[in-house]
């Protein structure tokens, strides 16, 4: 007997140790239940199951896990004096549902003078999810989460990560009891219910008294933790004497309900303890904030806010604002041209005059049409076609290509007329057309007064009234050059044709290379060095292409065919290179602007708020006309800078030059389908900015940051 059952044993041990062998050598069941982290130098988050497969009707627990390095921390619902909570957005399918974060005590962190209420080293956040009694078993539940989360240390990242779980359907589920385990000590350790009610009652006039009837006599180290985060200053020491906590009460001091919720925590007998509390208002503070609150004061300059507008008065703000953006530097050279255009031919035809003029109109209309239908199929913005430096380097090109013309360095003939010199030639019914086209492409950096709110209220509108608003836009454009074309009376006042034309023909060229100059410009702020050398060698091959273009008319047509064949191939590498390298760079954007402006994220504002600080917002892009203009004309002036100084004024900049959803998402939030967009916003949190008009004066932002600081200042622009 004991002869036979020695190789058993023995058998038994090595299939034992092959089993282990086979599972180490398959990890995929052992990590069913955690999908892949998403990692960074500060997080390391993951989205973990308590499951390896689910039962149709079942109800399971996962949980979003975050591993925090040391020294940084994330943030509970409330996240104290600055912060953002945590955010998951699911993805699930028909019939499966996911609960709220069921949230784990929070702790209170000090970053001073601030205190922040969140998270440190690691923590689990579970959801449940629920399965539909109709899944069926052999199919997989995918699981799909977007979360979003605030990490900070000295400075704070925003951070987000996608998750994806297959989760097998089976009839009966597989608990996996690691994972199970983990997320078990998790809701254990969430806030108990309380058992009492506490009572919150006011004590002076900046003082709060928190009553707990059901605290243990021995309770020590006891601290409340708001949901309501304009209930008290987070920062203040919560005393407890005769059975109640004195909380400092919140300069935004707010509670529109009878009762208020929070996490009440202590210690008793050694050991920590979690509730989670309710406590009941006094009538006395709900009636102390049922006055609404004073609004920012308003600058009249500005139209009405988007949310204000009718149709009707959208469509006059918007030809209002075409007529202005007439005015803009963006748009003026193109003009010139027209005006050349109709003197050249006012002595000679009032009917080409005023076919000429048409034409613009629908060379404007077409373009507005095309550049209209883009922004509201695509819910970009105003000017969205200027976020692509190779774009940008094209128009560049063509700027330059236009004022060499313009100066009889070469002439264009046949149809490429029309985009030089016969843009206003006489009988040139497609160079009409195309001053129309383009006059509306350069004139998109510009933003004029009466667009921002007119074009914002377009983008709430079902599409054929937002349509229309930008047909109005178009048609308040193209109105000046339409009306001088109709006008026989003024253009007979234009001196004949002469040697006149001719010098201011070549006059109008300098404009257009100091466009180009520009665009190079912003080419270089998208891309870095790399977007400048591609819009040079653009132009230089562009000007070469039509120099041996040029220089071939007249040969056999051999050597005009291989010259037209070198030109495109020339063009074809020039335009792969530009693609290649203009690149929009990573780096903030260097614009001229106030000292050392910082960067602006939601986050940032809120925290510069807590800690009772105005915050002027500029919302700007380096290809914006406006914004430059404003930049010159009031933000870099010494006034501003020193007003912003002695008021504690924080000045952010939102970058728009290259695509930015978050920023694009904020400009559509207040009404605004591009930019400029300037908001000042009180040293106090929460409280809501005040919009400033779309062109600045010193005196108009001095003022505004005095009226967020509550305060007077004087300054150069106030005496």
């Amino acid at each position: 007997m004991i002869a036979t059952s020695l190789p058993r044993r023995t058998a038994f041990r090595l299939l034992q140790r092959a089993t282990m062998a086979l599972a180490l050598l398959a990890p995929a069941p052992l990590l069913a239940a955690e999908s892949a982290p998403v990692t960074s130098a500060r997080v390391t988050a993951a989205l973990l199951s308590s499951r390896d497969a689910v039962a149709p009707g079942e109800r399971f627990q996962v949980a979003l896990t975050q591993k925090l390095a040391p020294g940084w921390h994330s943030y509970w619902q409330n996240p104290g004096d600055s912060g953002e909570a945590t955010k998951i957005d699911w993805t699930l399918p028909e019939g499966v549902s996911a609960g709220a974060i069921q949230w784990p005590t929070p702790k209170a962190i000090r970053v001073e003078p601030l205190v922040n209420f969140g998270f440190e080293d690691h923590v689990l956040l579970p959801v449940e999810i629920s399965v539909p009694a109709n899944a069926r078993p052999g199919e997989t539940l995918t699981l799909s989460a977007k979360a979003t989360w605030l990490v900070c240390e000295k400075i704070c990242i925003p951070e987000e990560g996608a998750f994806t779980l297959d989760l097998p359907i089976a009839a009966t589920g597989a608990v996996d009891a690691a994972a199970q385990a983990r997320i078990d000590e998790a809701i254990a350790a969430l806030p108990k219910p309380a058992g009492f009610t506490a009572k919150l009652t006011a004590k002076g006039e900046d003082k709060l008294a928190l009553t707990l009837p059901g605290l243990p006599p021995g309770a020590s180290d006891v601290r409340f933790f708001p949901l309501l985060d304009t209930l008290i200053e987070h920062a203040a020491e919560q005393p407890l004497a005769n059975g109640a906590l004195t909380l400092a009460r919140s300069t935004a001091f707010k509670v529109g309900t009878p009762t208020t919720e929070g996490v009440l925590t202590f210690a008793e007998g050694g050991a920590k303890r979690t509730l989670a509390l309710s406590a009941e208002v006094e009538p006395a503070l709900l009636q102390a904030v049922a006055a609404p609150e004073q609004a920012p004061a308003k600058v009249t300059l500005p139209p009405p806010p988007a949310e204000d507008l009718t149709l009707l008065l959208a469509l006059v703000f918007a030809f209002a604002g075409g007529l202005i953006l007439n005015l803009m530097p963006c748009v003026l050279p193109v003009l010139f041209i027209k005006a050349l255009g109709f003197a050249q031919v006012a002595q000679a035809s009032r009917g080409e005059v005023r076919r000429q003029g048409l034409l613009f109109l629908a060379g404007v209309l077409a373009t507005f049409f095309v550049l209209a239908s883009l922004v509201i199929a695509l819910g970009a913005g105003w000017g969205f076609q200027l976020q692509s430096p190779p774009l940008v380097i094209l128009l560049a090109v063509l700027m330059t290509l236009i004022g060499f013309n313009l100066i009889g360095a070469f002439e264009i003939g046949g149809r490429l007329q029309g985009v030089g010199d016969g843009l206003a030639s006489r009988g040139g019914p497609v160079g009409a057309f195309m001053t129309g086209a383009l006059a509306v492409v350069v004139a998109t950096p510009c933003t004029a007064p009466f667009m921002g709110a007119a074009m914002g209220y377009a983008l709430t509108q079902p599409p054929a009234a937002a349509l229309s608003i930008f047909m109005a836009l178009a048609l308040g454009f193209a109105a000046p050059v339409v009306a001088l074309s109709f006008a026989p009376g003024l253009l007979r006042l234009l001196p004949k044709p002469g040697r006149w034309m001719i010098i201011l023909k070549q006059a109008f060229a300098f404009p257009m290379f100091a466009t180009a100059i520009w665009l190079v410009w912003v080419a270089t702020m998208q891309a870095g060095a790399d977007g400048a050398l591609a819009a040079l060698v653009a132009i230089l091959v562009a000007g070469f292409a039509l120099w041996l273009i040029g220089v071939t008319r007249g040969s056999g047509r051999g050597l005009r065919a291989l010259a037209a064949a070198a030109a495109l191939l020339l063009v074809g590498a020039a335009s792969a290179f530009v693609i290649e390298s203009a690149t929009p760079s990573a780096r903030p954007t260097a614009q001229a602007g106030t000292d050392a402006p910082g960067v602006w994220s939601p986050a940032r504002v809120a925290e510069l708020q807590a800690q009772g600080k105005p915050v002027f917002v500029n919302f700007t892009a380096a290809w914006c006309i406006t914004c430059l203009a404003n930049d010159r004309v009031a933000l870099s002036r010494q006034e501003v800078k020193d007003a912003f100084a002695k008021l504690g004024v924080a000045y952010l900049k939102a970058d728009w030059t290259n695509r930015n959803a978050e920023i694009a998402a904020t400009l559509a939030e207040y009404g605004r389908a591009g930019v400029p967009l300037y908001l000042v916003y009180p040293g106090s949190k929460g409280a809501q900015a005040e919009v400033l008009p779309q062109l600045l004066t010193p005196e108009t932002v001095v003022s505004a940051a005095q009226r967020a600081a509550g305060k007077e200042v004087k300054t150069a622009t106030a005496r």
